[in-house]
């Protein structure tokens, strides 16, 4: 027997906030019955498990244990940029001088994510 991944549960201050934030990050749409003040949303990915994010009363008070880690169809840079603009904030740099390694970020309510580099980077 065996259990199939369903989704990825994000505790947060405002779980429709936070999935529009990440369905502009992802490109990916939110659930359609999803609106502004539910407790629970959902960005529907394209493969694998649905980001569900849960409304819950208390802050985020340490580092994630378990964060998203991106690959960009553009450059690792060109990415950090863009998700800079869409309101995520820079927490550290783990780049190297080669090209190699990538960058943390934190989404509007502070969840740690890494921004890796794209495919044709890596080539």
């Amino acid at each position: 027997m065996t259990s199939v991944l369903q989704n990825v549960a994000i505790d947060c201050a405002n779980a429709y906030e936070l999935a529009l934030f990440w369905s502009r990050v992802t490109g990916r749409p939110m659930h359609p019955d999803d609106k502004p003040g539910d407790h629970e949303t959902e960005v529907l990915m394209a493969e694998g498990p649905v980001l569900f994010f849960n409304q819950v009363p208390e802050p985020k008070t340490v580092k994630n244990r378990l964060h998203l880690c991106l690959r960009p169809d553009t450059t690792r840079d060109e990415e950090v940029e863009r998700l800079l603009t869409l309101g995520a904030s820079f927490v550290g740099d783990h780049r190297n001088p080669d090209g190699t390694g990538w960058a943390i970020l934190a989404d509007p309510e502070g969840n740690e994510f890494c921004v890796l580099r794209s495919a044709s980077e890596r080539a």
